[in-house]
């Protein structure tokens, strides 16, 4: 999928996060050997400017995800090196994707647990969606007979003709004004042909609309998206850490436009912001659901999973009372063990739900089997 949005993109740089490194996401500094001269060499981020960067494995990227966090918020990369002090335009978009640790996704952790990713970078994703292999019979018969036509020579389009004639009047099945949702109008039936756009078309299409494109947003179209994130702040008023920002809000800003943008228009009606309010509610459900079908805002992005969360608590306060009466600060993984124990905290991955705490910053990790608390 990274490789087919990067080919389509006028502009497109696609990475592999286990064998990318700081200054090949950003920018380095060099010295030129004959001159002696400071030189600056642009990195993936600085060459994609006005364009897309493709980051997959991006699980492996590690302590490389930090350098995301600024091109991500300000579009731009900064850099202070020998006495050199200077900042490059970044504005690109970035689509990321990354495999769960252990290979599985488990519903009962959240996103970043299971992606060991901190809130800081996830929260400026506009989107996250996940993609679960789940067994579904009609999904599975549509997917095998793609694969058996494509390997049979069947069902390919040649993107040098175009089937449509002139007295064909029907229009894109976005434009179409229907009750489904979004996600059934854009599925295409099995047994209809479908005109599929070549490559080198669409690209064109794309830099066109980038470039000529400015869309507005409607009053509609503003007070739908509004209400929408309004609804989504009332929600979560009882969580210890909202989750849900002005970023967000932007978030729904800009994929209106884009949507709108999509069609060459110049303003955004209400229409686009439902089909966008729509992607938004299934990418939170995504990122926020229980594994129950429930919508749980406490499960911030960095916070535990369902069960670890009430344990992390109790751990917490446990460490406190104990650090208090013998001043002691540090804890081996001994000594942790037993604590939960006398507490009757049991759970699963104990490791786990240390480098939660230590991601949160409840406790610091001093050694292998050595923390610390912090926060007394």
């Amino acid at each position: 999928m990274l490789q087919a949005v990067c080919n389509v993109a006028p502009r497109g740089i696609y990475v592999c996060g286990n064998s990318t490194s700081t200054t090949g996401l950003t920018v380095s500094l060099s010295r030129e050997a004959g001159t002696g001269d400071y030189a600056l060499e642009a990195g993936a981020l600085v060459l994609a400017d006005q364009g897309l960067c493709c980051i997959d494995e991006f699980d492996k990227l590690g302590s490389q995800q930090q350098a995301l966090l600024e091109a991500m918020e300000q579009q731009s990369v900064s850099l202070a090196k020998a006495g050199i002090v200077s900042s490059l335009p970044a504005r690109t978009s970035v689509v990321a994707a990354a495999n769960p640790i252990g290979g599985h996704y488990n519903r009962g952790k959240t996103v970043s647990e299971n992606l060991k990713m901190g809130s800081a970078l996830l929260s400026r994703f506009d989107v996250v969606f996940l993609l679960l292999d789940i067994p579904d019979e009609s999904h599975d018969r549509r997917l095998s007979e793609h694969v058996m036509a494509n390997r049979a020579g069947k069902g390919r389009t040649s993107s040098a003709t175009v089937t449509r004639t002139s007295n064909d009047l029907e229009t894109s099945i976005l434009l179409q004004h229907s009750t489904l949702p979004l996600s059934e109008r854009l599925q295409v039936p099995g047994n209809e042909s479908m005109d599929v756009i070549p490559a080198c078309l669409l690209r064109k299409y794309i830099s066109y609309a980038r470039q000529y494109v400015k869309p507005t947003l409607s009053p509609e179209a503003a007070k739908t998206l509004q209400d929408f994130y309004l609804s989504l702040r009332s929600q979560a008023h009882s969580a210890d850490a909202t989750p849900i920002t002005t970023r967000q809000l932007e978030s729904l800003i800009r994929l209106t436009e884009a949507r709108a943008k999509l069609e060459l228009r110049e303003v955004a009606t209400k229409d686009d912001a439902e089909d966008v309010v729509e992607i938004m509610k299934h990418s939170l459900a995504d990122t926020y659901s229980d594994g129950l079908g429930n919508l749980d805002f406490e499960r911030s992005q960095l916070g535990s999973g369902m069960s670890q969360r009430s344990a992390a608590k109790r751990l917490v306060n446990a460490l406190h009372s104990h650090a208090q009466r013998t001043n002691q600060k540090q804890f081996d993984l001994q000594m942790l063990r037993s604590i939960a124990d006398k507490m009757n905290i049991k759970v699963l991955d104990f490791q786990g739900l240390l480098s939660s705490l230590n991601e949160q910053g409840f406790l610091l990790k001093k050694g292998p089997k050595l923390y610390q608390l912090q926060t007394i």
